[in-house]
């Protein structure tokens, strides 16, 4: 007359066994710090249960709160690990933001448990980015302009009601402060304080952009290169200063603002570093040194230029050659020979260029948490990442690099090219030992992204802002090796 154990009802390999063992060795401390340990409050759901309840989604594709409570009301695998308890779709979904860094922290744990059961075999790893739509759309990408017309807007509703708002007027007619320029700035500084207030945040004052630029590191002479190496740096301090995109709408729209006038103010820094390297340059000139004409001036324009989207700020357009332009973010991944991905980062220029070092870099900060001691010898990734001094850098740590200098559409040699290190590589991949090595590079990372994106549909971030989005890729980086572990478990011929 009991009722049936639910135990019964699950195969002995089913993958949700090895969630639920895997989620046991685990260090869930950060978990567990966020409680209150003196019992005053509401029980909290046990948080190893709520962790394993979301690998387990992840697992099989289900990432919406709300169909993951559905499931728990329906799916005997996800009864068995709530022990028949339903967590509601807004806990599910406070717990996930509320542990965002713990969460992208879980990947460096199954890193480890895949590196103890002698998955993580590291000698030739493979690069490769993946575009991702972020939780946005391209629709809410603003100019400057529109920026500050959807702050006015925003403004005007907050102090009205729209009943009874026009009177005798027809509506369309511009207002009297809004009809010479200074009455617009002192109406959008008004409006953008209300807005601030009303976002829950102080009125900030724009600072100076302070940058460093080594003249002998800058790709190039010319002021472009200035400019965009004070983008970069810009670029860089957002991602150490990562955090979730605004919740309310008025804060989103000045976040989007902000973000719009900080780069103009950087570009601005950039050419001032430019004119007085230049400056110094000709000052310090030897006689009958030729320097050529001295650079045309330049001046910024009145207003901040570019787009900026009030949805969710840190996303970019992301093209792809031969698909559809994206609102969206890059996502990079560094993967072994067996498909176990070694580093899950974020980046949000749409180029694979210059992502190369810094995903090395990770790939071995990344192992050595997880206790891996041997480290790469060969680096693979594809013509997008030709960065000639980031692949110098490499070689110079002891790793060695095959990055095609040609992307496969061209099969001649450039005009005058064909010296240094692009002669080099082409020799090398032209041979058999380097075409060898080279041929595994698709076989190794394009199977990882389809696994994700197409059997499991991470099409799209849920989250918003560069934090949450890294922490969400590197939760469904963790997901996958999960599995590939799994079925090194379950593997008879291994067992």
């Amino acid at each position: 007359m009991l009722p049936p154990d639910l135990t019964d009802w699950v195969p002995e390999d089913h993958v949700v066994w090895s969630i639920l063992g895997a989620v046991e060795q685990m260090d869930l401390a950060p978990f567990y710090g966020a409680y209150r340990a003196n019992g005053q409050g509401r029980a909290a759901y046990e948080p190893s249960m709520m962790v394993s309840l979301l690998l387990y989604s992840y697992a099989r594709g289900n990432r919406s709160s709300r169909g993951i409570e559905r499931a728990c009301r329906e799916d005997v695998t996800y009864k068995l690990i709530t022990a028949m308890r339903v967590p509601d779709h807004s806990t599910i979904a406070d717990f996930r933001r509320r542990h965002e860094r713990a969460f992208g922290e879980l990947f460096t744990a199954v890193l480890g448990l895949c590196a103890e059961a002698g998955l993580v075999e590291v000698g030739v790893i493979s690069i490769d980015g993946t575009k991702i739509r972020a939780n946005a759309s391209r629709g809410a990408n603003r100019t400057y302009e529109r920026l500050v017309a959807d702050i006015l807007k925003e403004a005007e509703e907050t102090d009205r009601w729209e009943d009874g708002l026009f009177g005798e007027d027809r509506g369309d007619e511009l207002p009297e402060h809004l009809r010479t320029e200074e009455g617009r700035r002192a109406a959008f500084k008004a409006a953008k304080d209300r807005l601030a207030q009303k976002a829950g945040r102080e009125p900030e004052r724009p600072e100076v952009a302070e940058i460093e630029i080594d003249p002998d590191e800058t790709l190039g002479r010319g002021r472009r290169a200035w400019h965009r190496e004070a983008h970069r740096q810009l670029i860089r301090r957002r991602e150490q200063d990562a955090a979730p995109a605004p919740s309310s709408r008025p804060a989103r729209l000045l976040e989007a603002l902000d973000r719009l006038e900080e780069n103009q103010r950087f570009e601005v820094a950039g050419n001032d570093a430019y004119e007085a390297w230049q400056a110094a340059r000709r000052a310090g000139a030897v006689a009958g040194q030729k320097l050529g004409m001295p650079p045309h001036p330049w001046t910024p324009s009145e207003v901040p230029e570019g787009v900026m989207n009030k949805t969710d700020p840190d996303s970019r357009m992301m093209r792809t050659q031969g698909q559809p332009t994206i609102q969206g973010y890059n996502a990079q991944a560094v993967v072994t020979r067996g498909q176990i991905i070694v580093a899950a980062e974020i980046a949000v220029e749409s180029p694979d260029f210059a992502h190369l070092e810094p995903a090395v870099r990770a790939a071995l900060r990344e192992l050595k948490q997880a206790g891996v001691t041997q480290r790469p010898g060969t680096v693979l990734a594809d013509a997008g990442y030709w960065h000639t001094r980031q692949m110098e850098a490499i070689v110079s740590d002891g790793m060695q690099v095959l990055v095609p200098p040609d992307a496969g559409l061209r099969k001649d040699i450039r005009p005058g090219w064909d010296k240094g290190p692009y002669a080099f590589m082409r020799a090398v991949l032209a041979s058999d030992a380097g075409h060898e090595l080279y041929k595994h590079r698709k076989a190794t990372v394009e199977p990882v992204f389809a696994q994700n994106k197409f059997n499991r549909g991470f099409r799209r971030f849920q989250r918003r802002g560069r934090a949450a989005v890294r922490s969400e890729w590197r939760l469904q980086a963790a997901v996958h090796n999960l599995l590939k572990l799994h079925n090194h478990w379950i593997d008879p011929a291994i067992a």
